[in-house]
């Protein structure tokens, strides 16, 4: 299939083209950049040396091609859907403008106005895990937000068996790459090396997407750490009864047992016995594990995975290969490095 990364400059859009390059399925045409139009590829993305001898070129350049991603900024993507519809018929959007379906959610979260309410009701939810049935031959997909992709395939089990009782706090950790290409105060290294800066103590606007997968209340605090890439939640339950280790590993297996980018982590000795971000730089994984109390009224569900990947562009394409047809795991085998 043809394809074109709309906004290919910046790091979401740099894992698209890494990812797209080696998928077999895949031909890429197009990677637009307005700021670096007619500059090669490797020039903003150095990894991409002998990979390609793609030139960014801008958005009036792109021509009919099979699909198009869309790795653009919020309120961007919804302005520019009636363009890209002529161009590609399938189009995947990594922005938040087609994420949230309740008017009153998004316009607590977002500023700006909303999505056409025509284009939103086109677009499926871009969970694989949750969502497989609806993606199957998808022509518009929206792409979940990465602190929410992993909060919800850690709470996801819980909240469909009706063992959450009362708000779930949800404590997010992500790296700078979070925050996108452009720097800002919070982002230069002096500011951001060494610190533990809780960037959003209340109301981070992903709330919104947890509360919608999962039908719970969910109470979040977002801080940015000095790592590149990962981002760790830690999801503190109440559960609505009592429950035992037994009882969750076999719902969390029912869940996700047969998923082939979610990994249950269950290590009693290792080094590594709760889900870690680090390992999974440039996978498409998203490990989950959890510890439950002695009295087993008190439950800690931690997630992990690259926000880049898994809570990005992997996912993106993960949802891609299922909308047509295509191996899951298509462009999408690369295991992870350790040490890192």
């Amino acid at each position: 299939m043809r394809a074109s990364v709309i906004g290919g400059s910046g790091y979401i859009g740099g894992e698209l083209v890494r990812l797209l390059l080696q998928h077999p399925e895949v031909d890429l045409m197009h990677v637009t950049s307005s700021r670096h139009s007619g500059r090669p590829l490797r020039a903003v993305h150095p990894n991409m040396r002998d990979q390609t001898d793609l030139t960014f070129v801008p958005d009036e350049e792109v021509t009919a091609c099979d699909v198009v991603f869309l790795a653009v900024p919020h309120g961007a993507a919804a302005k520019s859907l009636d363009k890209w519809s002529e161009i590609a018929p399938k189009i995947v959007d990594l922005s938040a403008d087609h994420r949230l379906h309740d008017s009153a959610a998004r316009e607590r979260f977002y500023s700006g106005p909303g999505p056409d309410p025509e284009w939103l009701s086109r677009f499926q939810a871009g969970f694989p895990e949750l969502n497989r049935d609806g993606l199957r031959g998808a022509d518009h997909i929206s792409v979940p937000g990465c602190m929410a992709n992993a909060a919800i395939l850690a709470l996801h089990p819980l909240a469909r068996a009706g063992l959450v009782e009362g708000p779930v706090q949800v404590d997010a950790r992500t790296g700078s790459s979070g925050g996108g290409r452009t720097p800002d105060e919070g982002s230069h290294h002096p500011e951001r090396s060494g610190a533990l800066r809780m960037a959003k103590p209340h109301g981070h606007r992903h709330i919104a997407e947890i509360e919608q997968a999962c039908g719970v209340k969910v109470h979040m605090s977002v801080t940015a750490i000095e790592a590149v890439r990962g981002v760790q939640v830690v999801c503190r339950v109440t559960p609505s009864r009592r429950v035992s280790e037994r009882e969750l590993w076999a719902l969390y297996r029912e869940a996700y047992g047969k998923e082939p980018f979610v990994r249950l982590v269950r290590e009693r000795s290792a080094l590594h016995r709760l889900p870690e971000p680090k390992i999974l730089s440039g996978t498409n994984y998203c490990d989950v594990g959890f510890a439950l109390n002695a009295d087993g009224d008190h439950l800690v569900v931690v997630a992990a995975l690259d926000n880049l990947v898994k809570g990005g562009a992997g996912n993106a394409v993960h949802c891609f290969n299922i909308a047509n047809g295509f191996d899951e795991t298509a462009g999408l085998r690369f295991a992870g490095l350790h040490p890192v």
